[in-house]
Order: C-alpha cells, then sequence, then structure tokens
C-alpha cells in the first residue's frame, strides 16, 4: 500500500493554488504536485481537490508519497513533429507510447524523446514537464501541445485551464447512438472501488464533453468530440457512462466489442487549436493512423 503524508495549510498559503501550496510544504515538485492533483490522489480536509481548490487555513491535506524518482537519462525516441514553431511543438503522438514517466514507465516515454531531440526541453525538466502542456493516454494517438519556454510552458497551461485551447478527438464507440449531438457533463475522480480506475464521482473534478456522431453501422458509431475540461481518461469514461464505451477499451467497457477492434482504445487526437500570446492563432490536423483507417474499412458500408 503506497504510503501517505498530510500537511497543514499555514496562514500565508490561505487563498494560494493547491499545487502551489502543496509543493512547498510538502517538498515535491512542482510537477510532482500536478500529477498527484490530476489523478485524484490529493484531499484536502476530506474531499478530492483539484488544482485551483480555495485553501483555508487549517486545512489537512493528504497526498500519497511518490516513490524516490530514478535519474532521467534522455534517448531516442520515435515520434513526429507536426508543427515547428520558435516557443511551441506539436507533436503527433503514435498508439503505445507513454507520454512522460511515471510507475512503470521509468524510460522510453516521450518526454525522454522530447528532452533528447530538443535540448532545451531536457533543460525545463521534470517542473515543466519537458514541455508537455497535457498529455494522452498510451494507447491514444494524436496530438499534443509542448512549449520549449518555461514562459510558454506557464502561458498555456493557463490558456488550457481557461479552456481556450481546442481538442477535437475521433472515436469509435460502441452501439448506434440515437442522439446527432449531445453533451456529457459529470464529474470524474478516481474509482474508490478499483483505485487504477476513474470513475463519476460525486466529489470528482467537473468534466464535461461533446459529440457529434458522423457515421454509423449495426453495432457501432464514429463520433466527432470535442474536450471542454481534460480529466484523466474524461472521454473513455463519459462514454462508458452513457452505454457507449469506446471499441477496444477494456477498462471502461463490461462487455468488449471485437466490430471494428484495432487491438486497442479507438481514440485519436486528430484536431488542436491554440493562440500564442501574440494572438498569432494555429490549427493542427492529424490524419487518421493506419490500424484505425483499417479497422473503418474492415465494417464496410456504414447505415448513415
Amino acid at each position: 500500500m503506497t504510503e501517505r503524508a498530510t500537511v497543514v495549510v499555514t496562514d500565508e498559503f490561505a487563498g494560494v493554488r493547491l499545487d502551489r501550496t502543496l509543493a512547498k510544504l510538502s517538498g515535491l515538485s512542482r510537477a510532482q504536485t500536478r500529477q498527484l492533483i490530476e489523478d485524484g490522489e490529493v484531499i484536502v480536509s476530506g474531499k478530492q481537490a483539484g488544482r485551483t481548490t480555495t485553501l483555508h487555513s487549517g486545512d489537512v491535506i493528504e497526498y500519497p508519497l511518490p516513490p524516490p524518482e530514478e535519474p532521467f537519462v534522455p534517448e531516442p525516441v520515435a515520434f513526429t513533429v507536426a508543427l515547428t514553431l520558435d516557443e511551441v511543438l506539436v507533436i503527433d503522438k503514435p498508439a503505445g507510447l507513454v507520454v512522460h514517466p511515471g510507475a512503470g514507465n521509468k524510460r522510453g516515454t516521450l518526454a525522454h524523446g522530447l528532452a533528447h531531440r530538443y535540448p532545451e526541453l531536457a533543460a525545463l525538466g521534470s517542473d515543466h514537464r519537458w514541455g508537455l502542456v497535457h498529455r494522452l493516454d498510451r494507447d491514444t494517438s494524436g496530438l499534443l501541445l509542448v512549449a520549449r519556454t518555461a514562459e510558454m510552458h506557464d502561458y498555456l497551461q493557463q490558456e488550457l485551464e481557461k479552456r481556450r485551447v481546442g481538442r477535437t478527438y475521433r472515436a469509435l464507440a460502441t452501439g448506434p447512438m440515437a442522439a446527432a449531438t449531445g453533451t456529457i457533463e459529470a464529474p470524474i475522480g478516481r474509482d474508490p472501488l478499483r483505485p487504477t480506475r476513474m470513475a463519476i464521482v460525486r466529489d470528482g473534478r467537473p468534466a464535461r464533453t461533446h459529440y457529434r456522431r458522423l457515421t454509423e453501422w449495426e453495432e457501432v458509431t464514429l463520433v466527432e468530440v470535442e474536450l471542454e475540461t481534460g480529466r484523466t481518461h474524461q472521454i473513455r469514461v463519459h462514454f462508458a457512462s452513457i452505454g457507449h464505451s469506446l471499441v477496444g477499451d477494456g477498462t471502461y467497457s463490461e462487455v468488449p466489442v471485437s466490430v471494428g477492434n484495432p487491438g486497442r482504445v479507438w481514440l485519436h487526437a486528430i484536431r488542436l487549436r491554440f493562440r500564442l500570446p501574440d494572438g498569432e492563432e494555429h490549427t493542427v490536423e492529424s490524419p487518421l493512423p493506419g490500424d484505425l483507417e483499417d479497422s473503418l474499412r474492415a465494417l464496410g458500408d456504414p447505415n448513415l
């Protein structure tokens, strides 16, 4: 069982953001505290907390103690760069590649590859996640935003928190969907019964997912998904909650569907939109990878 620790919020940290406060009081790095909060592992006075949770003097923060960090050594990792700017990169991540180091993934991550290919990202270190502004699950392919300076990383994370970064996905959901469009709004947090999973929980962090039906077959539906928030496993959890788990998702699907299954979760980050501090806007798109294209062809002619 993971050892947990507690700290008490003092007067000087009342009203200060949780991630900054926990880093100061615990001695953990900002990157470690952000990750713990995003994973739903931090409890403030008995309730699961988010990074922007308001703190009061006397609040008790409970958090797990992470295992000792191993030395981070940059190494070559295969990935495609979809856009190169002076201070920003957009990466087209292949399925199967872990984004950053964690338990059981100490080497060979995208972060290792970024640090190897771009020395300025190695210099940013774990406090700025080697430039990574957000992440994708191991089996999810597609576009990721990377900052090349600490200042740009802070700016883009703020843009993300203010919901000014557009993230669009293609997903293959199980079953026919009655509604052509819809919004799923339900809080997401750590599953109290299965802590390796996320779930819809009353005290979870607010989460909102928009979707639009593109094409439908007898047993599956291709949808375009727009994230308004970006919780861990958000699309997978939300679609499973309405009875349309994603094809290939063995974690959140009670009855896995073999039709159209590419051997992984059928989910691809197809479009990324963001604005730079000078007002310049960028939209980057990624074509569906071969395994997902093949699975659609194998489905045959759609019903609509």
